[in-house]
């Protein structure tokens, strides 16, 4: 079953979700300008989460190698410059790339619930594809989020805007949660995690 704005309110207010939004935010204060945002915070069956400002990576080429997810080399990440204005901060996704990026809010999901990451419209419109991501039964940390441009533009993601919306699915209790059985990306920090093996 999927769970509703009243029940992510409550659990959210338990530490699920961290910081938390009890309301779909779509303007906020900028440099004492109210501007309009990409709308972030709970929602009627979901809730947007927002990019964090503090990392941003862009796959790059590198002549004569492979991405291989088993033995994963980071100089395939090149690091991008977080941008202002007065629409706000943004990172730029070439054309045709693929970009990592890390959720401003922590979560820490209890032991009966999966949660699925899935792209906005508002992005999926400028030709964004956020790549569906689960979080599963007792998972805790900052998601990574994975982003494909698929458009022959340049595309701005807004920082500490939403990015993408959670949907929080109920099921009966597991028998060994992904903090039991000590999974490899348990706690990650508000940084771009890596593939890991």
């Amino acid at each position: 079953m999927i769970k509703n704005d009243a029940w992510i309110n409550t659990m959210a207010n338990e530490g699920m979700i961290s910081p938390f939004e009890p309301t779909l935010v779509r303007r906020m204060d900028l440099n004492g300008t109210n501007i309009p945002v990409i709308s972030y915070g709970l929602s009627s069956f979901g809730y947007d989460i927002r990019l964090s400002p503090k990392e941003f990576r862009i796959f790059r080429h590198i002549p004569g190698t492979v991405i291989d997810p088993k033995h994963f080399n980071p100089e395939n990440l090149e690091l991008t410059r977080l941008q202002n204005d007065a629409h706000g901060s943004y990172f730029i996704l070439p054309a045709h790339s693929y970009g990592l990026g890390v959720a401003l809010e922590r979560l820490a999901i209890p032991d009966n619930i999966t949660t699925i990451c899935i792209g906005k419209s508002t992005y999926a419109r400028c030709g964004i594809i956020a790549n569906l991501t689960p979080a599963e039964a007792g998972w805790r940390g900052y998601l990574t989020l994975e982003f494909s441009n698929s458009s022959s533009a340049d595309c701005r993601i807004y920082a500490n805007e939403g990015v993408v919306q959670l949907l929080f699915l109920e099921g009966d209790p597991c028998q060994i949660s992904y903090e039991t059985r000590q999974g490899k990306y348990q706690d990650q920090s508000e940084m771009v995690t890596l593939a890991r093996v």
